[in-house]
């Protein structure tokens, strides 16, 4: 026993030698760890992530979404909008004891050691999430000790410095799943079409597979690499309880999808404004509603490829009671460049057309000029040398103002703006929230009733917004939240009295209703600018605004194009899509006097126009206004394999003499439907052209023009 214990007593010196040594050695790593990891560079927050920025509707779904500063698809999101199985089946297979570890997994570290020391390769990893975290966070290979080491005091730094919860929404921002998309939000809409919020099994143990190898297991590159490697996500899953084996057998056989979804492309143009005016935003949310925008692009592109090309379309659709924007196309589609798809004609300035009368007929009934059923006379009119005519260059004589609205006759309506006062009607318009524009160094004059002026379809709908409601002023915008403080605000005063507002309602709404019972209670109007430019058409019922505009992005004329012929179809196929149900219009004539429904006084048979009109009882002689004889005109025709084309086309303007017309072109009749005082010839070839107009007298007028 002696012996024995004088043995022990020479061996317990060394081992408490050696334990002091190995606590010293402990002691002084822990030191260095933890003076490392102070001198480590401040971890990033979840704010400085440099994250796309995302467009989001009315509630709060995608329209658009931008790359980020690094040019990745890395969409926010938070734990709380991924479904739950994608998280078990993640933790499950990538780190067990996540929310039990302190940034490194010791024993799946010891125990990964030990397989490869044993197989002589990696057989598991032992990196935990949040080490994975750390490593997404360097944007550097950890292949070196020292690149590792520097991983695990990230790990360590990212635990006592975030939850667990945050850990883990980083790993949800920064994992790649191929390509330049990041994050599991953006790889969903990438390679389900879907967001992330209910996942299948198959879809979600895809989503955990590809970030251990993104670009070998692309669906896109390598779909068998991917199916493998989601089928060994769902057996571990299987086997970890999270789903049953029969559901991992059941979503094994899926096949896996090998073609990318699009990101969504919702209200292109918007979308662009918004984040152009407040590019420090990450999340811009609007009163668009997705499913009604998407709705109503897809009818654009279908109406679009109806039309001759290059002629669009642009829509705006509101909530006249709330003044939010619904929907808003600029056109049909941003990449159609043979359309200048680009262009956002929501906020083009063009000239409205006809489209301002019921403004002016809502002030002359505000001024006691005249109710509905007064008379006015349509005829030859000269107001200080302005000699309006219709479009037709016809004339329909005595005619109650309801009929001249509705006919959108343009002398009527000159008579009545010159007897409110152009200034009133600008005035007006400007109260309603409108931008009108005039050409620089010209005033407004009565050519503003015949859309003599610019205004845009955003406008229009807002103008057309006031009139439903009641002559109140509405504000339309798209901008739900942190709004800036600068936008046009409705005031207290009206754009017209709601009793003159509620008798233009009356007359509009008796329009012809393109659909019938379909279609009742829309009230409308059309319009067509000069040379046949732009096609308008405003209609609303008792809760939506719609505004249409078709014509040619850069201005140029489509001959035979008018509100009634193209814009109006498509005005009434919008508000189908609105739903089956209209909200009616309220009853606009209850507020009229009894009498004034049955009759009229006589005070107000006929309209209260001024009075120093006079009729044309001369007939001007017939002549060619445009273009001058002998003119040379530059139309960029150009050769093609089919014949000649001109981008634009020949136009002659010609006055006076008495209807109806005959036109030669080159000694042959020409039959036109483009007005009578105006022909638009699309020429076969370069070279001159005789144009011949005589009238019904047989007077004549002639120009011969070279064309190039």
């Amino acid at each position: 026993m002696a012996r024995i214990a004088k043995g022990w007593s020479r061996l317990w010196r060394p081992a408490l030698v050696t334990a002091a040594c190995l606590l010293a050695l402990a002691g002084a790593g822990a030191w260095k760890v933890q003076r490392d990891i102070d001198r480590l560079a401040p971890l990033p927050q979840v704010a400085d992530l440099p994250l796309s920025v995302v467009v989001l509707d009315r509630n709060d779904q995608l329209l658009r979404a931008f790359t980020s500063k690094d040019e990745k698809w890395r969409l926010p999101v938070e734990l709380a909008d991924v479904d739950p199985l994608y998280v078990e089946m993640l933790l499950a297979f990538e780190d067990k004891r996540f929310f039990d570890h302190g940034g490194v997994d010791v024993r799946a570290f010891l125990r990964s050691l030990v397989q490869s020391l044993h197989h002589g390769r990696v057989v598991s990893g032992g990196s935990t999430l949040t080490m994975q975290v750390a490593r997404l966070l360097h944007e550097r290979p950890t292949k070196s000790v020292r690149r590792k080491y520097e991983q695990i005091l990230t790990a360590f730094k990212l635990e006592r410095t975030f939850k667990k919860r945050d850990i883990l929404r980083f790993y949800l921002l920064r994992a790649p799943f191929g390509g330049n998309v990041e994050g599991i939000r953006a790889a969903s809409l990438t390679w389900f079409g879907k967001e992330p919020g209910r996942l299948t099994a198959a879809e979600a143990a895809l989503l955990v597979a590809l970030p251990q190898s993104p670009e070998a297991r692309r669906p896109d590159r390598f779909g068998d690499n991917a199916r493998k490697a989601r089928n060994r996500v769902l057996a571990r899953a299987a086997a970890a309880g999270v789903i049953s084996k029969g559901e991992a057998q059941s979503a094994a056989a899926e096949p896996v999808r090998t073609r990318r979804y699009d990101m969504p492309l919702l209200a292109a143009h918007e979308s662009r404004h918004v984040r152009n005016t407040f590019p420090a935003r990450t999340h811009h949310r609007l009163t668009l509603d997705k499913a009604l925008q998407a709705t109503l692009e897809a009818q654009a592109r279908r109406r679009a490829n109806a039309l001759p090309s290059p002629v669009s379309l642009a829509i705006i659709v509101a909530d006249h009671s709330s003044g939010d924007i619904l929907a808003r196309l600029g056109s049909p589609d941003l990449l159609d460049e043979t359309r200048l798809g680009h262009v956002d004609m929501t906020r083009a300035i063009r000239s409205p057309g006809s489209t301002l009368k019921p403004f002016i007929y809502g002030l002359a009934f505000e001024e006691g000029i005249g109710v509905p059923e007064s008379l006015i006379a349509d005829k030859p009119t000269n107001i200080g040398g302005y000699q309006p005519t219709n479009f037709d260059r016809a004339y329909q004589g005595t005619v109650t103002l309801r009929e001249a609205l509705q006919l959108s006759l343009n002398t009527p309506a000159v008579q009545l703006l010159e007897s409110v006062g152009p200034a009133r009607l600008m005035a007006r318009l400007k109260r309603g929230g409108t931008r009108p524009v005039l050409e620089k160094g010209r005033s407004f004059g009565l050519a503003i009733s015949l859309g003599g002026l610019g205004l845009t379809l955003k406008d229009l709908a807002q103008a057309y917004g006031a009139l439903a409601s009641g002559g109140a002023p509405v504000r339309l915008k798209t901008c739900r939240a942190n709004c800036p403080e600068d936008v046009w605000t409705a005031g207290t005063l009206h754009m017209l009295s709601p009793k003159s507002a509620g008798m233009v309602t009356d007359i509009l709404k008796g329009m012809p209703q393109a659909r019938g019972a379909e279609t009742q209670q829309i009230a409308y109007k059309t319009g067509t600018s000069y040379g046949y430019r732009d096609a308008w058409a405003v209609g609303f019922d008792g809760r939506h605004v719609v505004a249409v505009w078709v014509g040619r992005m850069d201005g140029s004329p489509v001959p035979g194009q008018t509100g009634q012929k193209n814009a109006v179809p498509l005005l009434f196929e919008v508000f189908q899509k609105l739903g089956p149900n209209r909200v009616p219009l309220p009853n606009t004539t209850s507020d009229l006097p009894t009498a004034w429904q049955s009759s009229v006084p006589p005070s107000l048979k006929f309209a209260r126009t001024s009075s120093h009109r006079f009729a044309s009882d001369s007939v001007e002689a017939l002549s060619i206004a445009y273009p001058p004889n002998g003119a040379e005109l530059d139309l960029g025709l150009t050769s093609t394999e089919r014949g000649w084309h001109s981008a634009q086309p020949l136009v002659v303007k010609f006055k006076g003499g008495v209807a109806p017309y005959a036109i030669l072109v080159n000694g042959r009749p020409h039959q036109t439907d483009y007005g009578q005082y105006q022909l638009v010839l699309q020429p076969e070839a370069p070279g001159f052209t005789n144009v011949t107009v005589m009238d019904a007298k047989g007077e004549s007028a002639a120009v011969s023009i070279k064309m190039r």
